[in-house]
């Protein structure tokens, strides 16, 4: 028997007539279920949203840093339990689930200590004569009732990055969960249900894209926070009106190993960047750009690593690769990968799908415009490449339509400061992997990876406006 999952509307679970099966795709088999929300429910959160919107804005800091600090601690308390939940709706295998529960608790506790240093500015005014006597009071204020819709892939702490800072910064949030993998953030609603927080302030809606358009256009909501695909982000954004948006759009994220670098933490930091979660992370290594007079031997080492990979179920604790989150996409990187084989492109490991599963796989002999490289895989492929000098890889790096993080493995001072002033992404990380981050830190891509910046603090100076008071002496 499958379990069972309210929706979480305005304060109140409830059931629709609308049952949303939920699918392991490593067994095929439905092990939950929850219901789909339609205009109706939606509508309702909305309602019971606006009527507690002042009361929410007029929170003290004190209540809201409790509420959040209670969050992670019950978070913490069961995260085993909530662990298991995403390795089974996502196939994420458990190490990595772990890891989400585990930086969901952080990212509440962040915002917790947030609430404590809101943006706020005192400003001279006497710059000039118009000004004498005068100062200003900047103040920032929460925009009201914000839409957030969550991906499949992070189902705990992308809906975590959204419901923080819009806590914090005194806001109302209704979050649209994904289809595929909306438990985990059915069980923080149960979790948040039980704090103080107003009820009305926040739900959790999984809708089809037609229901949840309305996040979209309807003039009540003052935000919309996105992550998701390009396609629908970048859509999203021309429908959305005079609302605020930010969107967090992924990529095809690179790395450049230099002949100065550590190879062994390089490759050792690359194996799990590349293939955890079979690649289904928007910071996944896609390109690897290794000096020539290094490559033969970090393609043995990285090679020799991942052919001891172990490929099996998500909820076992030793499992490396499991499922992808359905067959379309396994087909669809399958079929990416034979027409790269088909222009010329080696494949040195994996290769092969069976099912949901494909396996984890790393090409050479690419070219910039195959669809493994140009476009966003968002599955377990990594394209190793050589490169001759320094100049040449960070060009190599900027030769794409995306720029969210990347990677620089090197010990020159004179390359890392080069690589930090001349890639085109929102985070460079040396000696380290794009697929680094931690929950404070600014998240966010140009070119066609985003629009705004995550991470705690960033988000919630996102999710307010500053208003300024005039004032004499």
């Amino acid at each position: 028997m499958s379990a069972k999952y309210p929706i979480y509307v305005g304060g109140e679970f409830i059931t629709t007539e609308q049952k949303l099966a939920v699918i392991n795709s490593y067994s095929g088999e439905e092990f939950a279920h929850t219901y789909l929300a339609g205009k109706k429910e939606l509508e309702m959160a909305i309602v019971k949203a606006l009527a507690v919107k002042k009361s929410m804005r007029e929170l003290p800091a004190y209540i809201k840093y409790e509420i959040l600090m209670e969050i992670a601690d019950k978070l913490k308390g069961s995260c085993q339990r909530l662990a298991l939940v995403l390795a089974m709706e996502a196939c994420k295998p458990l190490k990595y689930a772990l890891g989400e529960i585990n930086r969901a608790v952080q990212t509440f506790i962040i915002a917790a200590e947030e609430t404590k240093r809101l943006p706020c500015e005192i400003m001279s005014l006497d710059w000039t004569p118009a000004g004498k006597d005068k100062e200003g009071i900047i103040k920032y204020f929460p925009v009201g009732l914000i839409a957030g819709i969550v991906p499949f892939n992070f189902p705990m702490n992308l809906a975590a990055h959204k419901i923080a800072p819009a806590i914090a910064s005194g806001n109302c949030i209704i979050i649209k969960s994904s289809r595929s993998t909306p438990l985990s953030t059915l069980e923080l609603a149960t979790i948040i249900n039980e704090t103080a927080l107003p009820k009305g302030v926040f739900s959790v809606l999984p809708m089809d894209r037609k229901a949840g358009q309305q996040l979209v256009t309807d003039k009540r909501f003052a935000m919309l926070t996105f992550t998701g695909s390009p396609q629908v982000g970048w859509k999203m954004k021309s429908q959305a009106g005079k609302k605020k948006i930010t969107l967090e759009l992924g990529g095809n994220a690179g790395v450049i190993v230099s002949p100065t670098a550590n190879i062994n933490l390089a490759v050792a930091k690359c194996t799990v960047g590349s293939f955890a979660y079979s690649g289904q992370v928007c910071i996944h290594i896609q390109r690897i750009y290794v000096h020539e007079n290094i490559f033969d031997e970090f393609i043995s080492k990285f090679t020799e690593i991942i052919k001891k990979y172990k490929i099996g179920k998500p909820e076992e604790p030793d499992t490396d690769i499991s499922a992808m989150i359905d067959e379309e996409n396994a087909i669809r990187v399958e079929d990416w990968v034979n027409q790269a084989v088909s222009g010329g492109a080696k494949i040195l490991c994996g290769g092969k799908r069976k099912g949901t599963v494909y396996e984890p796989t790393i090409l050479t002999n690419t070219k910039r415009e195959m669809n493994v490289c140009c476009l966003e895989i968002f599955g377990p492929v990594v394209n190793i490449e050589k490169y001759k000098n320094f100049n040449e890889a960070v060009n190599l790096i900027n030769d794409s339509e995306y720029g969210l993080q990347s990677g620089v493995f090197t010990n020159s001072i004179d390359e890392m400061n080069f690589a930090f002033r001349e890639i085109e992404t929102g985070g460079v990380m040396i000696n380290d992997v794009p697929t680094f981050r931690v929950d404070q830190m600014p998240y966010g891509g140009v070119k066609n990876s985003g629009f705004g910046r995550e991470g705690v603090k960033f988000a919630i100076h996102e999710m307010m406006e500053p208003k300024l008071l005039v004032k004499n002496v």
